[in-house]
């Protein structure tokens, strides 16, 4: 098999800076991280001038971009969204839905499958995540009313014995069939997530021992602390905080949360529990102006400005418009974060979140050859999938091809 050489970098492994490093790639993985220069005459060899290298971002929320979004239902969608964001350091993603009917996630899901058989030409998928339609009324935020509903077990128990490609569910677990459903999850080796939710500690609790055991994009569209006649109870949030088996996913845009919550879910959470996701939307690496959330069909219109989403009467946010690099540079430098951490928030954790971390989110011997390098201010010089580079920011994409 061909090799691929990349050396004089700073590579970025769990818990460490390793100086003056290497990584070798064989084929479709990686087959050797050291310390100085690997000896390796016949690899194609790439001279990080001291970037950093560090593992392939892995994004576990991600609706669209560069006009796109995955509720379009097109193989065209899929794929340019999976271009853009690897030139953002994204190496493999997990598409996620928003709110519809089930003949809408019946054709998702078809597209996906079909799309998953081909050589990406940007970022890997690693499933599907369904955001919904399970939730609260009062918590929808941006989905459509029109499709918001209580668990339907025929409906679920369908979808996830029809589609292997759905890996993550999002729901509100205080309705009516939830705990069920995160029990029938759980069997089936998805994971379940709360949101969008205005359940208290007492249900996240129940939800927790019953299957759901990661919180989507904490903050957003769940309760913090609330007042029942005249008692508080801890909302979501302060329930993703106490419950230590639960892991979270954070919107780290410096919009949807300011510095001083980035720094509080760092401090409780930890970089081992705490993903970084883009959420992004269609807007995405466009300019700023008007566009759709959701399908272009039926999606809501939506204003890009001040580098997020808003909802025409900018009364509430409408998505996000983050990419990769912008998420780990805002928690070095709005958070305080080193960046050994903010990297594995990026990288390890989401993967271990997705169970792919046998083979994804660290640069080590027999791992997949997913691989970002990044200077200095975090924005991304090379992303490699697979062995292949996928984008260059001194030349346009060329192919690391295996024999």
């Amino acid at each position: 098999m061909r090799q691929l050489k990349i050396y004089n970098g700073r590579v970025i492994t769990p818990y460490r800076i390793l100086r003056n490093a290497s990584v070798l790639i064989t084929g479709n993985t990686i087959s050797a991280v050291s310390e100085g220069e690997i000896d390796a005459p016949e690899a194609l060899a790439i001279d990080a001038a001291g970037s950093y290298i560090a593992p392939g971002f892995i994004d576990i929320h991600v609706h669209g971009g560069s006009g796109h979004d995955f509720m379009d239902g097109t193989e065209e969608a899929f794929l340019s969204v999976a271009r853009l964001h690897a030139r953002h350091g994204i190496t493999a993603m997990t598409p996620t839905t928003l709110s519809c009917e089930s003949e809408e996630l019946h054709r998702l899901l078809a597209v996906y499958e079909r799309v998953a058989l081909q050589e990406s030409p940007g970022a890997g998928f690693i499933g599907m995540h369904l955001e919904g339609p399970y939730f609260s009324m009062n918590q929808r935020g941006a989905q459509d009313p029109r499709y918001i509903r209580d668990p339907d077990p025929v409906e679920y128990r369908e979808l996830v014995s029809r589609y292997p490609a759905i890996k993550r569910w999002s729901a509100a677990p205080e309705l009516k069939g939830a705990l069920e459903f995160g029990a029938f999850l759980r069997e089936k080796g998805v994971l379940a997530a709360f949101a969008h939710t205005d359940a208290i500690y007492e249900e996240v609790l129940e939800a927790f021992e019953k299957g759901f055991t990661h919180a989507t994009h904490l903050y957003s569209a769940m309760l913090g602390v609330t007042r029942r006649g005249v008692n508080r109870y801890a909302g979501a949030v302060e329930s993703a905080f106490l419950i230590d088996g639960i892991t979270v996913e954070i919107i780290a845009d410096g919009i949807h949360l300011p510095p001083p919550l980035l720094k509080l879910v760092y401090k409780i959470k930890g970089a081992d529990r705490t993903a970084l996701i883009t959420d992004a939307m269609r807007g995405a690496g466009m300019p700023p102006g008007e566009s759709i959330l959701g399908s272009r069909r039926d999606g809501l219109k939506v204003i890009i400005e001040d580098g997020v989403a808003k909802l025409p009467d900018r009364s509430a946010f409408a998505g996000s418009v983050a990419t990769a690099d912008r998420l780990v540079r805002n928690m070095v430098q709005l958070a305080d974060v080193p960046l050994c951490d903010a990297v594995r928030m990026m990288t390890r954790t989401p993967a271990t979140i997705m169970g792919v971390a046998d083979r994804k989110g660290m640069l080590a011997p027999g791992m997949d050859a997913d691989v970002v390098l990044f200077d200095e201010q975090i924005d991304v010089q090379l992303t490699i999938v697979g062995g292949r580079i996928v984008y260059s920011r001194k030349e346009e994409v060329g192919y690391f091809v295996n024999d």
